[in-house]
């Protein structure tokens, strides 16, 4: 009898499947939510009259409908990426109203710090790639997701990712001797707002939007 061969899905599915039910879990618990109370923690806006909270992510609205879950850019002009909703669900969801400390700490500082490997692959690696040679251009980049100058390293530059989540990009440049570096700070309340996974999600966008800005020279990186 011929053996029957098995192959795995392609991790492309296994994700999108995973990325799912992440949202019809998320959706599910925001029917639980105090909505007033994560408003308030979240520094989102209560929109009355569409029964919807409003959130400012990477200097853009998007609105989350109450109790169904589905988010929305507030201009309507595309859809949202569905690893997005995920995260605007889960700081809507996850957010305590810790105030901003002022403490800047790496993602190596917090309590998931041994998630650092695959923080560096995704996020420090990247930036690098894309910026590490041509700093000066991270700052025109970052400005298009309403980023500023920060004072770390050879460049820096600070983006509001949310409300409560502000996220510092610095950059060494390199020479003949040291190879350039990147870093990203946090926060030390910012796991009052997102979970460890979702941090590293956040900072792979907000990587992803600025090296799509720097490459096309203009186009809105929120807007793909």
């Amino acid at each position: 009898m011929t053996a029957v061969r098995h192959f795995p899905l392609p991790e492309v599915h296994a994700r999108e499947s995973a990325y799912r039910m992440s949202y019809a879990l998320a959706r599910q618990r925001l029917h639980d939510a105090d909505i007033g109370l994560q408003c308030r923690n979240s520094g989102a806006s209560y929109l009355k009259e569409k029964n919807a909270a409003s959130i400012i992510y990477l200097d853009r609205a998007y609105e989350i409908t109450v109790p169904a879950g589905e988010v929305s850019p507030a201009d309507g002009t595309s859809d949202v990426p569905l690893r997005d909703k995920i995260l605007l669900l889960h700081y809507f969801l996850h957010a305590r109203g810790t105030p901003i400390s002022g403490c800047p700490v790496t993602y190596q500082e917090l309590p998931a710090g041994f998630y650092y490997p695959t923080f560096r692959k995704r996020v420090l690696l990247p930036l690098i790639r894309h910026f590490g040679a041509k700093p000066e251009r991270l700052v025109q980049a970052a400005a298009s997701l309403g980023g500023y100058p920060a004072e770390y390293g050879d460049t820096a530059v600070t983006i509001t990712a949310l409300p409560r989540v502000p996220v510092t990009i610095v950059l060494w440049c390199g020479d003949e001797e040291f190879p350039a570096e990147a870093s990203v700070l946090f926060d030390r309340s910012v796991t009052d707002y997102l979970p460890a996974e979702d941090i590293i999600v956040l900072s792979e966008t907000i990587v992803w939007k600025l090296a799509r800005y720097e490459g096309t020279g203009g186009d809105h990186p929120g807007r793909s």
